[in-house]
């Protein structure tokens, strides 16, 4: 099971400030359960829109609102990962690593990927659009990291997508490590029983519904991973959840991403494939969440500097794999029909990210916001008692899809 995969994006999604309050509140301030005020990003030239090149240049005044500790965090009482360890910021910060660690640092390097990343894809999904913006929330934390929030809702096409990047300086229970992955008990040595594990993690994690039953769904997470005892990896993945089977649009998607990997490892895209079948499987139910895609954990068989590259290109990929299938089904027409059976799929998302993700738990293992943790849920799903679909129905196709899984290239 890629436990790591699953886990830490669920780690990394949970310090996303934004998440699920931003999808219902994005323009005004929140308020956490302790009092603590979470305000949204000062108008950019007069509109909510970001502008990334106008959020580089008020980048500097970040220095003089936070003040980073250089120290790391104690094994015995490293500090929580929870929503009040956050500062809200009115401006993006040039960088959310700590300035000891330098700019060739492979923190600092990935930091870089994902966050050019986060623009191109918002913008380009914006395009897409044609009418919603993304909105922008930054915080920070005083000992260092924080992050960069970006959330779209009611737009013409998605209604709901975001797209959040966090660095993440903090220490976790060795439970919770053990329960992200197999290698816990490894990456834990040397420790003290009750010692925590002090980390540094950054990812980008998007995940976009969108309004149209024969628009998919998509997620992707791509993530660095360091623990104080000179452990790191990297991991990551990118999958389709279609309500109608198009085997077009599925070859387009794994076509895409295979070529991906087959640049990088002739044997990535068949091993990432199987294990996003593998991991998205509900088991209750006898099949998957979705179409797949690829999934991968603790990689680092190989340089940091080829493990980055492989990343890299992944994240730079998302688009070219995605909005094409979005751009050709955005303005089909759909019954009443075909909405209620896209609801009743995404109420199988939903039981796989509540039931079966080991993420979830990981995150709750480590004190997360639950709102944070469940900003991948869609805004409305359904159950129906029994459902079956009619036999021989375009519904009944994609249901033979999910309980045996397919090569699409």
């Amino acid at each position: 099971m890629p436990a790591l995969a699953a886990a830490v994006a669920s780690l990394l999604l949970l310090l996303s400030s934004g998440s699920t309050d931003a999808f219902t509140s994005a323009a005004r301030p929140r308020v956490s359960t302790s009092g603590c005020i979470h305000q949204p990003i000062a108008n950019v030239g007069g509109s909510r829109r970001v502008d990334a090149v106008a959020m580089a240049r008020r980048a500097p005044c970040y220095r003089r609102r936070v003040a980073m500790a250089a120290s790391a965090p104690t094994k015995e009482a490293g500090p929580s990962i929870g929503w009040d360890s956050h500062k809200a910021v009115d401006s993006v910060p040039e960088s959310l690593v700590r300035g000891v660690e330098g700019n060739e640092s492979m923190r600092r390097r990935f930091e870089k990927a994902c966050r050019e990343a986060q623009i191109a894809i918002c913008k380009a999904v914006e395009d897409c659009d044609g009418g919603a913006k993304f909105h922008s929330d930054a915080w920070v934390r005083a000992d260092g990291g924080g992050g960069i929030s970006m959330v779209l809702k009611d737009g013409k096409v998605w209604e709901k997508a975001g797209c959040n990047l966090s660095v993440v300086y903090g220490s976790m229970p060795q439970e919770a490590l053990q329960a992200a992955t197999e290698r816990g008990v490894d990456r834990a040595k040397g420790l003290k029983p009750g010692e925590r594990v002090p980390f540094f993690a950054c990812g980008l994690s998007s995940v976009m519904h969108p309004r149209n039953p024969h628009c998919p769904t998509m997620h992707f997470n791509y993530r660095y991973f360091e623990t104080e005892g000179g452990a790191w990896w990297f991991g990551g993945g990118m999958d389709i959840t279609p309500s109608y089977l198009s085997t077009e649009d599925m070859t387009h998607f794994h076509g895409t991403l295979k070529r991906v990997c087959d640049k990088h490892d002739a044997a990535y895209y068949p091993k990432f494939k199987k294990w996003a079948d593998e991991y998205f499987l509900i088991k209750h139910r006898g099949e998957t969440r979705g179409l797949g895609g690829i999934f991968f954990d603790d990689q680092n068989d190989k340089s940091p500097d080829q493990h980055f590259a492989f990343s890299e290109e992944l994240l730079q990929t998302v688009t070219e794999a995605y909005l094409p299938i979005i751009e050709k089904h955005k303005d089909d027409a759909y019954t009443e029909e075909e909405k209620k059976w896209q609801q009743i799929r995404r109420g199988r998302y939903t039981e796989f990210n509540l039931v079966y993700d080991r993420g979830t738990v990981f995150g709750l293992k480590t004190g997360g916001r639950i709102e944070s943790i469940l900003m991948s849920l869609p805004e409305t799903a359904r159950w129906e008692y029994d459902h079956r679909p009619v036999e021989g129905s375009p519904e009944a196709e994609i249901m033979e899809a999910f309980k045996s899984p397919r090569e699409w290239v």
